[in-house]
């Protein structure tokens, strides 16, 4: 354990006043309350604080400078916290990646990225071996004279009581983070997130959910990931706490660590939310303190929703829609308005203002398609290195998502799918989430995503990727297509089903489109 002295804590005053994220997220926090619950321990504020000085007081003494990048390859805990907030504490700018990214990934955003230090977990360390330059910290005692071991930085921290790494003033628009997209829609981009893109973000959600120090997440999704990122950053805003748990392949077990942490919320996307209300007890137990669900990263289908409000009566529902492009989220819609309203994503969060326009570049009307563009300080500074994509998806002094959606009379935002995932049958375009969606009614279903496919006849039809709830059900694929044939007009009946285990999904649960198109 590491000793905290004060009973709050207080960064020096020079950096209180600048503009940094970790500054916000831990400065007055009462160190001697939970703050990460994991699978092994748990850690206070205090000992965080410690460890993130213990980062930042590290990378400065090493020789790292303002804007510097630091790469990180870890599952969610202290390590990678203190790494993360360590690393812009000092100036520098974190690159968190998944800790099992494949070998030629890792190469290509190590040279892209450039970074100077690499804080990665022990079972990683190996893929580390072909970047000599890199000054590596490990939370294993490592076996190479070259790599630091982070007990050995909080040792020195919590013998040190006095020193605090005191780094260069960051402001509103220096770089915090570089977050690599998914994926899922093509090649990954690294998206410049400053300190002021978080903290604008971040005061959004916390308004939006009512988020105070009692509330305590569940969190699966990882910290890597955009949505995983804003967990972290609302809850220690708020001075609650985190409960992290990567036993999600087990839904049960989460379900009874939700109840035996007494936590009161718990976020996910779509897949999340899927497995829960068709493969888990989720509708048989009861949750005596959880007082939200927070979904995004994708739509989740009206059937989920519905099935997911009568599972949970007693529990407010958050739809959310953001990108890491927007720091998080972009729109809110409020548990008040999710019974009468189970297909949309609601309305902008506060500091964000949403436009639906159309091909003419002009305002959409009520229910008219158009591309969702944002404005706000949460929108991103653009693309690492890649000014092109900068251009086109940052211009105009707003995000442009590549999202159709629409608006209706009360201004409520409606999001049909990616530019790029329609199907144009026999003339007529569909989103193939339209599709998804109607699939998902068949109950015998758990996943279900949709592509586009040459046809002779209708220029393109569409191929379902479908997975049974439970695979032993006899004639599964017969009752699947009377279900089309009676509930989907006939030239969007799928002309090929093709049967899985499970869809090919990243880190975060997200559904990866392009490797079923390749299969």
């Amino acid at each position: 354990m590491i000793t905290v002295l004060e009973p709050t804590i207080a960064w020096p005053a020079r950096l209180r006043a600048a503009v940094n994220v970790a500054d916000y997220l831990l400065a007055g926090t009462d160190a001697n309350r939970s703050a990460l619950l994991t699978q092994q321990q748990s850690h206070t504020y205090g000992e965080l604080f410690s460890a993130v000085n213990a980062v930042s007081r590290f990378l400065l003494a090493q020789g790292g400078q303002k804007g510097d990048r630091v790469l990180l390859l870890s599952e969610n805990s202290l390590f990678w916290i203190a790494a993360y907030l360590g690393a812009m504490r000092a100036g520098l700018v974190a690159v968190p990646l998944p800790s099992n990214i494949e070998p030629a990934s890792l190469r290509q955003i190590v040279e892209l990225t450039e970074p100077m230090f690499g804080f990665v977990q022990g079972k990683a360390l190996r893929a580390m071996d072909e970047f000599a330059s890199l000054k590596v910290v490990s939370d294993r005692a490592p076996a190479s004279p070259k790599t630091t071991d982070f007990s050995v930085l909080l040792k020195q921290s919590a013998s040190n009581t006095i020193a605090t790494a005191v780094g260069p003033e960051t402001g509103a628009d220096d770089l915090a983070a570089l977050m690599f997209t998914s994926g899922s829609t093509g090649k990954p981009r690294g998206v410049m997130i400053s300190h002021g893109n978080i903290i604008a973000n971040t005061e959004a959600i916390v308004s939006s959910l009512q988020l105070t120090s009692l509330d305590r997440v569940m969190a699966v999704l990882p910290f890597h990931y955009c949505f995983g990122a804003s967990l972290l950053h609302t809850h220690l805003r708020a001075g609650g706490s985190l409960v992290t748990d990567s036993r999600f392949m087990y839904p049960d077990k989460i379900l009874q660590r939700l109840v035996e942490t007494e936590c009161t919320g718990f976020a996910g996307v779509p897949s999340h939310f899927q497995i829960l209300l068709r493969k888990s007890s989720l509708a048989r137990l009861k949750f005596p303190r959880l007082r939200y669900v927070q979904q995004a990263g994708g739509h989740l289908a009206p059937v989920f929703v519905r099935n997911l409000k009568a599972a949970l009566p007693d529990t407010d529902i958050f739809l959310m829609y953001g990108q890491t492009e927007a720091t998080a989220r972009l729109t809110c819609l409020s548990p008040s308005d999710v019974t009468m309203r189970p297909g949309s994503i609601g309305k902008a969060i506060p500091g964000v203002s949403i436009r639906i326009v159309n091909e003419a570049g002009l305002d959409a009307m009520p229910g008219e398609p158009g591309e969702i563009v944002a404005h706000g300080k949460n929108v991103a500074l653009g693309y690492w290195r890649d000014k092109q994509a900068t251009a086109s998806t940052f211009r105009d002094g707003g995000l442009h998502t590549g999202d159709i959606g629409t608006i209706d009379e009360e201004g409520f935002l409606y999001l049909h799918d990616r530019t790029r995932d329609f199907v144009k049958c026999g003339g007529e375009r569909v989103s193939c989430q339209t599709i998804e969606e109607q699939l998902l009614e068949f109950d015998g279903l758990l996943e279900a995503a949709v592509i586009g496919i040459a046809d002779e006849v209708l220029g393109e039809a569409i191929k379902a990727f479908v997975v049974p709830r439970d695979p032993r059900i006899p004639g599964f694929e017969e009752q699947l297509r009377q279900f089309c044939r009676q509930n989907i007009p006939l030239k969007w009946n799928p002309k090929a089903f093709v049967v899985l285990s499970a869809l090919p999904k990243n880190n975060a649960g997200k559904v990866l489109k392009q490797a079923l198109r390749e299969k």
